[in-house]
């Protein structure tokens, strides 16, 4: 396929109920029926909450359940993270659930310090790329747009999404990075933020951005205000700009696996 309709979710959360999280993004989703992808914030059934103890789930739990029983019903992926439990430890997943019921998943990578992520949750391991309607999508979380090393287009991917709940006060940080992610990896980049205020004290300005493979924004939702916005993206308007003009040939060559 080489055109995909994606939409992220822009959302309040409330915090550390996930009872109402789910309820409210349900009813987002049943309201638009064209899209083939719907991408939801950073701990989107909770809130970036560090009492990882009391929300975490399993991957058997009823956050993971709906993610299936939603993308079954509207025949559409879902993507977002959530407080897991293996393995006995705690990451912060996310997740890439298709209609046909395949559980696909990336552990946050960088934790945030500055708020004491990595006292409460442990640092995946692996960078991972998934495939589905014939576009591959590279997924990451918030604080690791920050790291464009761990981003760098190996030519194996052709999406990228960030989830995050990123605040207000950096939110030029959050525009900027995913613009030049964009720009530097000739990708496309889903940038899926929260919006209001959690139990942390912190606000959220949104800012949720579908950004194209030169850096243009074509679609993204007002600040502070909840909502869905859709986009398309064509996979071969992104083949035939990187044929045109394919600076990935003079990329600095090293290895990813080094890093990790």
């Amino acid at each position: 396929m080489s055109v995909i309709r994606v939409a992220l979710i822009q959302s309040e959360l409330v915090w550390q109920d996930s009872a109402a999280n789910l309820q409210s993004f349900e009813q987002q989703i049943l309201q638009h029926k064209e899209v083939q992808l719907f991408v939801l914030p950073e701990m989107f059934n909770s809130g970036f909450s560090m009492d990882s103890t009391r929300i975490a789930e399993t991957m058997q739990g009823p956050t993971v359940q709906w993610m299936r029983q939603q993308a079954k019903q509207s025949g559409a992926a879902l993507c977002g993270s959530v407080a897991i439990a293996a393995e006995g430890q705690i990451f912060n997943r996310l997740l890439f659930v298709t209609p046909d019921g395949l559980v696909q998943f990336y552990d946050k990578r960088h934790l945030f310090r500055m708020g004491g992520e990595q006292q409460h949750y442990q640092a995946g391991a692996e960078r991972v790329i998934v495939s589905y309607l014939g576009f591959r999508f590279c997924l990451q979380v918030c604080y690791d747009l920050r790291f464009p090393v761990f981003a760098r287009n190996q030519q194996d991917y052709d999406v990228l999404i960030y989830v995050a709940n990123w605040p207000e006060p950096r939110r030029q940080v959050w525009r900027t990075l995913l613009l030049a992610r964009a720009i530097e990896n000739q990708a496309y980049v889903l940038g899926c933020n929260r919006i209001g205020s959690d139990g942390n004290g912190l606000n959220y300005s949104g800012d949720s951005l579908v950004v194209d493979y030169l850096g243009q924004i074509q679609a993204e939702l007002p600040v502070r205000q909840s909502g869905v916005v859709a986009a398309e993206l064509n996979l071969t308007a992104l083949q035939q700009f990187k044929q045109k003009f394919p600076a990935y040939l003079d990329a600095d060559a090293f290895s990813l696996t080094s890093l990790l």
